[in-house]
């Protein structure tokens, strides 16, 4: 890692990648869901230091993206410039995405793309498992870190969590769930919202709409949330 720069083009940083390979590290990923066929067992810490001393570069993300190796990737999530990202380039790398850690990093380079109005309803409508995840995580990333969106906007969203919470599929319901939790606790009004559809969710004969809606619920109406929920007013 010490001899890589912001001049470092793709080849140097996966070949710094490899010198940083934990097999035991990589094995032990398998226990949290997380896809080891090509993983150099690097830890996200580790991925994320090392984005912050090579910086964003388009180009040499489109090349780390294209190695398929698990940790290149990450970097190119972490390391994109949004400016410079399609949406055919979007479309494409959620395409790709094989594991729930992918989804929620590719996130965030989606979103401050400005392609969130576009993809969430198109990737929710997907039925691929990881697609329509990733339209959850970006609702998930929107909820959290784009302040300024109208409150309307965001509570619009639940509509979404409400036509997908009877997806079985366990890296979908957790991100529906996922999703109406983070709605919630953006500010009174998200919270007022979310609240009212998690207790009309609780009530179904579904399993898996009930569940989100009682799991939702327990974070929504616990105390930790009513005192950040005053500390924003």
């Amino acid at each position: 890692m010490s001899g890589l720069a912001k001049t470092s083009d793709a080849n140097e940083v996966i070949a710094a990648l490899k010198a940083m390979a934990n097999p035991d590290t990589a094995a032990g990923m398998a226990r949290f869901g997380i896809v080891t066929e090509t993983a150099l067992g690097v830890s996200n810490t580790d991925l994320r230091t090392l984005g912050r001393k090579i910086g964003r570069n388009h180009e040499r993300a489109l090349a780390l993206w294209e190695s398929n190796i698990r940790e290149a990737r990450l970097l190119a999530a972490f390391t994109e410039e949004p400016v410079r990202m399609n949406v055919d380039q979007a479309r494409a790398w959620t395409a790709d995405c094989n594991s729930w850690e992918l989804v929620d990093a590719v996130n965030e380079p989606i979103m401050l793309a400005g392609h969130g109005p576009l993809l969430i309803p198109e990737f929710a409508a997907d039925d691929r498992e990881f697609t329509r995840r990733m339209a959850f995580s970006m609702i998930c990333w929107g909820a959290v870190h784009q302040k300024t969106l109208p409150d309307e906007d965001v509570i619009g969203w639940l509509a979404f969590v409400q036509a997908h919470a009877r997806d079985p599929r366990n890296f979908v319901r957790k991100a529906v769930n996922w999703a109406l939790r983070q709605i919630g606790k953006r500010n009174r009004g998200c919270h007022a919202a979310a609240r009212t559809l998690a207790e009309e969710l609780a009530e179904s004969a579904d399993k898996t709409v009930r569940w989100i809606g009682k799991d939702a619920l327990r974070e929504l109406e616990s105390e930790a949330v009513y005192k950040r929920l005053a500390r924003r007013d």
